[in-house]
């Protein structure tokens, strides 16, 4: 019987935890009016010419630091477009009518909790159950929401990236909470479809693009997936997906 992750779910896992709320970012310094600096020196000296400059070039660095993850979780608000990222996995799209459902088997409660709440910061319900290989389904309902990302992704009965796919740090994350496994001490993978072979290869384009350079392994060897190593590739995937959510094991996530 399906359960909604939204509702009573009797003996099977407890409701998923809520995606915790960003913290507000911490306010910058003011300045009085008239732009006259908070320690009343005076405007236009020498050294505030110097002091100026200086903090330009900062801030130049700074920015350059910022575009590195301009894509990263936190740059914009949740959207159903997000909802890519569990495509560039192991996730499936199909169409009824003018309508279509996302789907995802996953292996752990954990990522039922997570997805179910990241569906429902994007206005979608979904429901879950046990497969009976101790792995859990979970989906959408059909809804004309999902109606342009099914265009974009299917050709035929098929699944493939659109020509202009890319990962952002949401779809990313959406990604690694559907089917992303450490693999200690500094590597990291991301299972992909095992029946989507046409998009395996544009799928590692599209991470490299993201700094993210991977190793494809074959079901032979442990996959599909891609394999994700190296220390400053793990610092830069923990970037862009951010911090884990509150259901996440302490061990299970990019940090």
């Amino acid at each position: 019987m399906s359960l909604t992750g939204l509702g009573d779910t009797g003996e099977a896992q407890p409701p998923p935890a809520l995606f915790p709320a960003p913290e507000a970012d911490t306010p910058t310094p003011g300045r009085r009016r008239g732009g006259e600096p908070q320690n009343g020196s005076p405007r236009n000296g020498p050294t505030q010419r110097a002091d100026a400059g200086q903090r330009a070039e900062v801030g130049r660095r700074a920015e350059a630091g910022r575009q590195l993850v301009f894509f990263g979780a936190d740059a914009a608000e949740p959207s159903v477009a997000d909802l890519a990222g569990l495509l560039a996995g192991p996730g499936e799209v199909v169409r009824m009518g003018g309508t279509a459902r996302l789907s995802v088997q996953v292996d752990a409660a954990w990522r039922v909790h997570v997805l179910v709440a990241e569906l429902a910061s994007r206005g979608l319900a979904a429901s879950w159950e046990p497969t009976g290989d101790e792995r859990h389904a979970v989906r959408t309902s059909y809804t004309r929401v999902l109606k342009p990302l099914a265009a974009a992704w299917l050709h035929g009965s098929t699944k493939r990236p659109p020509a202009a796919f890319h990962l952002t740090g949401r779809r990313l994350r959406l990604w690694l909470a559907a089917a992303g496994t450490p693999e200690p001490p500094d590597c990291f993978l991301l299972a992909l479809g095992a029946d989507d072979q046409e998009c395996w290869e544009p799928i590692g384009v599209a991470l490299a693009a993201a700094g993210l350079a991977g190793t494809l392994l074959g079901p032979g060897d442990g996959g599909p997936a891609y394999r994700i190593t190296g220390r400053r590739r793990l610092a830069r995937l923990a970037e862009l997906v951010g911090g884990p959510p509150r259901a996440t094991p302490a061990d299970a996530w990019p940090i």
